[in-house]
């Protein structure tokens, strides 16, 4: 008797132990950052496989930084296969949010190596890729459109805003969001698989400075999926600390932008946004100046935001 009620005292007070493990969340994403920096380093630019938690089909968003980044992670034991099996077989189609070199370059020089899969983008930015850069002047034609002779490698996909794409290969959906950056337009990726969601964003200017409504349009857009709790995680540039003035922003984020983009986020979605993962992205050299981002946002997290900052050949799972 005495034995049994020692075990029923145990057992009651592990209850809310218990209780913490059953509510842990569940991964829905496995995201293996290829590159992470804006800037010179070539080795360690903007490059985000993807994949649904347990899944090998990964899509790429960006492509700044390809084969560095697969050995990096490999030496990681983020993936237990080969660098060639990773590129050839486990990267179903990239994702490319505009047609600066240091969101393709990796693609690009990768191709020789590279197996049949789709290039997916606004109609743009793949526009750039065929005239500037899948030409027999740059490189060589990977692609099945552009000049003769075509290596048919690469298949483009071009994506309509406003309406869902299934990602061949895959498991996922797609939709996506045009972005002010500067002179161009950029894109964001909406990621769906099954009932959960990643917004990947690729270089945008706050929509105060770009005199832009777009960015307003991608909150109102996935304000609904941050009010159910669906929406994983925001992939978002901050390439600059706030004392950078807006004339040299160059269509990208501060410390100080990014937060008022939350504010506008927060009061579109009604609720707070407490936990909701933030992965920074885009950090610009030199080092000093990542430094005080990281610290600017720290300071400036009054919405209680999960700032995560992805390491090139770490896996994340959200």
């Amino acid at each position: 008797m005495y034995n049994h009620r020692k075990l029923s005292i145990l057992i009651f007070l592990l209850l809310p132990v218990f209780a913490l493990a059953q509510v842990k969340p569940v991964a829905s994403f496995r995201i293996v950052p290829l590159g992470v920096l804006g800037g010179a380093d070539e080795s360690n630019l903007s490059a985000y496989m993807l994949a649904p938690a347990g899944s090998a089909n990964y899509i790429c968003l960006d492509a700044g930084t390809i084969h560095a980044g697969i050995a990096k992670a490999v030496a990681n034991k983020a993936f237990l296969v080969s660098e060639s099996v990773v590129l050839r077989r486990y990267i179903k189609g990239y994702f490319i949010s505009h047609a600066h070199l240091d969101h393709l370059a990796g693609m690009i020089m990768n191709s020789p190596e590279d197996t049949t899969k789709n290039i997916y983008g606004l109609k743009s930015t793949l526009e750039t890729i065929k005239t500037h850069y899948f030409t027999w002047e740059s490189w060589a034609n990977f692609a099945d459109d552009g000049g003769a002779p075509q290596l048919k490698k690469y298949h483009y996909k071009a994506l309509e805003p406003g309406t869902e794409t299934t990602i061949e290969n895959t498991d996922m959906q797609v939709q996506v969001f045009p972005l002010a950056h500067a002179n161009l337009t950029s894109t964001a990726f909406l990621i769906k698989s099954k009932d959960s969601y990643v917004l990947y964003l690729g270089d945008t200017g706050a929509d105060a400075v770009e005199k832009s409504q777009n960015l307003h349009n991608l909150w109102a857009a996935v304000a609904p999926l941050v009010k159910a709790k669906s929406l994983k995680a925001i992939m978002i540039e901050v390439s600059f600390p706030n004392e950078q003035p807006d004339k040299s922003l160059f269509g990208h984020l501060t410390p100080h932008l990014l937060m008022n983009e939350m504010q506008e986020l927060e009061a579109l979605s009604g609720t707070s946004l407490k936990g909701l993962n933030m992965v920074v992205t885009h950090l610009k050299p030199p080092h000093k100046s990542i430094i005080k981002i990281k610290q600017q946002l720290k300071a400036g997290n009054k919405f209680q935001l999960n700032l995560i900052y992805p390491q090139q050949g770490r896996a994340l799972n959200l």
